[in-house]
């Protein structure tokens, strides 16, 4: 299976599927209400989101619509064609549980146990990495 180059359509069309389902799950919508909206079936949704399929560009401004954002931001027009910081965070953020445990952590009033959070997580990452 041949790697995606960087800015190739397939790559677009990952990124955009990206901040379809990073800006739904922020709104707390799910797959089915931004389906219905859209006229498409939740396994299309899925599929855009994924960057299986291609979000033609009437169905592009409908999202942008229905997620009350714009064309332009679901695009992300100043990082097209380059992996941009902004792009693996919203990578980051589309992994399940990630938007969760986020808000949960900036629910956490006290910077001590926020921060033991934090070297929790990292020291587990870390352990991840290592060989067994």
């Amino acid at each position: 299976m041949q790697a995606k180059e960087v800015g190739s359509p397939a790559s677009l069309d990952l990124a955009i599927g990206t901040r379809i389902r990073t800006r739904r799950r922020q709104l707390g919508m799910n797959q089915s209400d931004l389906a219905e909206r859209l006229g498409v079936s939740f396994q299309q949704v899925q599929k855009y989101e994924r960057g299986a399929n291609r979000v033609a560009a009437s169905t592009l401004v409908a999202a942008a619509a229905a997620l009350s954002t714009s064309v332009s931001w679901l695009v992300g027009e100043d990082s097209v064609g380059a992996v941009s910081d902004e792009e693996e965070v919203f990578r980051a953020l589309s992994r399940p549980g990630a938007l969760e445990l986020l808000r949960a952590f900036n629910g956490i009033p006290d910077g001590r146990a926020r921060a033991a959070l934090l070297a929790l997580t990292q020291e587990m990452a870390t352990k991840a990495d290592r060989p067994a």
